[in-house]
């Protein structure tokens, strides 16, 4: 069986060794595996695992087929499950690594790096381990829904890469995880969120890295842009007198909808902080907010207003910083390729560690996918992002070693292209699940 790195080695072959055969044994011998040279051993099964992952998450009674290998579905599972989860992340934390020194530092937008960050969910089988670990959405009845998973990504604006993905129980503060991708970036880099993300504390955090935020500010943030405005700080003065008065202090006025000021401290820590760690953050910090108007014909203006550590703006104009934000869209698509074209929307495994493996294995073979795009994107002349992701997908799927690489299909440039979220083919008329499958076949049985 060939080794997926084998493939697009000769591409990257600083990232792709971090795959290979040697890679993987020494990732299973620091994690303290030890085994036979039977024929599923760690390394042959982390390779079917990539296979499984880069066909759609496929069954596992097809991975025989796909490998030449002659072993049962339940060998399979039974070889994966002895597969340290610790291996998996090494894998993907080496990798990332070797993007960080070579890949990343391309697409940099003026100087920086630019990362966005958002969160999404996914399922997975109905069992008691999942459902007492993620829980299941609180519309749905006992018996009658399907685990769910919180899921928190962080991903290379330049090249559409993941740099870590978590998985948590799904009632978790977006907040209470973002912090754990921090690590992911070094000072000068830009992190590019929506308002979910947005907080004084958030920013504060941020710059104590010396990373830069642009974040869209939370619809409950009250932003006044009248120079030499009045404002109120926070635990000072009562209730009545706060109504309607921003919780910044004015400094500066760079345009008409564009000022420095100064955001202070809260008196009250978030739940998922402890009262240490904020007691380090500063009394208050010097943003920037900006607002701008987005007409689209047929459309009714929509006002977006940002707020960002990127305090010049000679350097970091208005127009270039809602550029910015835009394309933090991007990040929206790319979860579509994970979820709906790789499949990763329900996963298949029936335990907690379980699903974690298959989450760090998407992730590299997404990744996988995406260094197809870029050798593809070279080699053409065109932007990444015009790549289609599918056909390098497919691409990966059928090649072999040595097989040189074929123009991929480039997708039109279609800016500001609206689509209604509607489905023209009618899904059958199946009723809903509303009680459990076992009340159910006794329904069926006492009529």
């Amino acid at each position: 069986m060939h080794s997926i790195a084998d493939i697009v080695g000769r591409f990257k072959q600083n990232w792709t060794k971090e795959l290979s055969v040697d890679a993987i044994a020494q990732a299973c011998r620091e994690a303290g595996m030890a085994w036979h040279n039977s024929m599923l051993n760690p390394i042959v099964t982390i390779q079917v695992f990539f296979l499984q992952i880069l066909h759609g998450n496929t069954a596992c009674e097809h991975l025989s087929h796909l490998s030449g290998l002659s072993f049962t579905a339940a060998a399979y599972c039974k070889a994966r499950m002895r597969i340290e989860l610790e291996v998996l992340c090494t894998l993907l934390r080496r990798c990332v690594k070797q993007l960080q020194q070579e890949t990343f530092d391309s697409g940099r937008w003026l100087g920086h790096r630019v990362f966005h960050i958002d969160g999404s969910s996914f399922s997975m089988p109905d069992t008691p381990q999942l459902q007492a670990h993620f829980g299941q959405p609180g519309q749905q009845k006992r018996g009658c829904g399907f685990p769910t998973a919180h899921w928190l990504a962080m991903l290379h604006a330049g090249t559409g890469m993941i740099t870590k993905m978590l998985a948590s129980p799904l009632r978790t503060h977006e907040m209470s995880k973002t912090v754990e991708l921090h690590p992911e970036l070094q000072a000068g880099d830009i992190l590019v969120a929506d308002r979910g993300f947005c907080s004084y504390v958030h920013l504060a955090l941020l710059l104590q890295r010396g990373v830069h935020g642009l974040l869209r500010v939370h619809q409950r943030t009250i932003i006044d842009f009248t120079p030499g405005r009045a404002h109120v700080e926070p635990g000072r003065g009562k209730n009545e007198k706060k109504k309607g008065k921003p919780r910044s202090r004015w400094l500066k006025q760079l345009g008409k909808t564009d000022q420095i000021v100064e955001w202070m401290k809260p008196t009250e820590k978030p739940s998922w902080m402890n009262a240490q760690q904020f007691a380090a953050l500063p009394d208050s910090i010097v943003v920037r907010e900006l607002r701008y108007t987005i007409h689209e014909k047929g459309f009714r203006p929509k006002e977006i207003t940002l707020v960002t550590t990127l305090l010049d703006s000679e350097r970091y104009p208005l127009s270039s910083l809602s550029e910015q934000f835009r394309q933090r869209w991007e990040i929206e698509t790319n979860f579509g390729h994970l979820k709906t074209t790789m499949k990763m929307d329900v996963l298949k495994c029936k335990t907690v560690d379980g699903v974690l493996r298959e989450l760090q294995v998407f992730a590299l073979i997404y990744n996988m996918v995406r260094q197809v795009m870029l050798e593809a994107a070279r080699r053409q002349n065109v932007d990444v992002r015009r790549i289609s992701f599918i056909d390098a997908l497919r691409w990966l799927q059928t090649a072999k070693p040595g097989d040189k690489l074929t123009k991929l299909v480039v997708n039109p440039h279609r800016p500001n292209r609206l689509e209604p979220r509607v489905r023209k083919r009618r899904p059958k008329t199946y009723p809903l699940m509303t009680k459990p499958r076992w009340q159910l076949k006794q329904d069926l049985a006492d009529k």
